[in-house]
């Protein structure tokens, strides 16, 4: 009776001890903090970088708002007074420097700072942003496409303006593609202002039409629907590692490069768990993961080759002014949109 009894009295309390297991693991689940944080990261890219901070951090859930770079920046710029966003993981640092000019970018030094060059970090200290990776201009040619129409391999920027191309290639918006941003501003650096403008005159009437994605372009050639796509590297290189009858051609005038980029956003309620998160994105494990796609990382000396990408990306990436791109955005955008914008993709 006694062995019965114990034997009860054992069952019963390991029925309560599991019973109180299962109440502190839902616990745990309901009282895990959650970050907002807005991207414009590609979107098959999402469940991987945050599964690798969830391998280290579960007790951070990350719940994505994902847009195209242009369309981030204008809402986070629309919720200035209000923001919703906690964490910035993944946009443009020229849209980060517009909004640290707004004031909306939380100053910090994540740990692992020291081991980012240069370049990829905001220059006061602390640093209102930091940098990932870069992504870099490139023109994608579908070869089979291309011999259809005996369409010769553009070499150069300027090559894209013979009339042989007329309706066979196509480019982002700048006003909703960081891509087509890049695109834009690093001619009027390459060109200066007035031959940039009349380069881009001249390439309008080859276009056949502007997309509202950086990616969808070299995705559109890689299909075959255009012939040549104006993208980045990063896009040309994963297709044709899908099998994608392409070429992806670094113009020899030079390539404009933005960073994707990390801040956290001013009057967070979560600063701890953003600080976290920033610090996990400039480790070791989170450029490595960067460097499964992208060629340029912040912590250059863990940088490996990335197969199809270009091995001249580097040397013909421009001295790109950042600061300068950033305070005359708006306005570059408001000229762009006056000229071409009758041949973009409805929204």
């Amino acid at each position: 009776m006694l062995n019965k009894l114990s034997s009860f009295k054992m069952t019963k309390l390991v029925t309560v001890a599991a019973a109180a297991a299962f109440v502190f693991g839902v616990g745990v689940k309901a009282h895990a903090e959650t970050l907002t944080v807005y991207t414009a990261v590609e979107a098959e890219d999402l469940k991987k970088y945050a599964a690798r901070f969830n391998e280290d951090h579960p007790d951070i859930e990350i719940k994505w708002v994902r847009d195209s770079t242009g369309i981030v920046t204008a809402k986070l710029l629309a919720e200035k007074n209000n923001p919703q966003a906690d964490v910035v993981w993944g946009l443009a640092a020229t849209s980060l420097m517009l909004l640290g000019n707004e004031g909306m970018l939380q100053a910090y030094a994540p740990k692992g700072l020291d081991k980012l060059d240069p370049k990829f970090r905001d220059s006061a200290n602390p640093p209102s942003w930091t940098g990932m990776d870069a992504w870099v201009a490139s023109i994608c040619v579908n070869t089979v496409e291309a011999a259809k129409y005996n369409l010769p391999t553009p070499r150069k920027w300027r090559d894209l303006l013979n009339s042989a191309y007329k309706g066979h290639i196509i480019m982002p918006n700048p006003n909703s593609s960081g891509t087509g941003f890049l695109d834009v501003s690093s001619w009027l650096q390459l060109f200066g202002e007035g031959g940039g403008w009349t380069f881009m005159d001249g390439l309008h009437e080859n276009i056949a039409r502007y997309t509202h994605s950086g990616s969808k372009p070299c995705k559109l050639a890689a299909s075959g629907e255009i012939p040549i796509g104006i993208s980045f590297a990063f896009r040309g290189a994963k297709s044709k590692a899908a099998g994608a009858p392409l070429d992806i051609i670094i113009p020899e005038e030079g390539i404009g490069w933005d960073m994707e980029a990390t801040s956290i956003i001013k009057g967070t309620k979560k600063l701890a768990a953003a600080k976290t998160l920033v610090d996990w994105s400039v480790g070791e494990k989170a450029n490595k993961m960067y460097n499964e796609g992208y060629a340029v990382i912040g912590i250059t000396a863990l940088a490996k080759p990335v197969e199809h990408f270009p091995p001249e990306v580097a040397s013909k990436m421009i001295d790109n002014d950042f600061k300068w791109a950033a305070s005359n955005r708006s306005r570059i955008l408001a000229e762009w949109q006056a000229r071409y914008d009758s041949k973009s993709d409805p929204k």
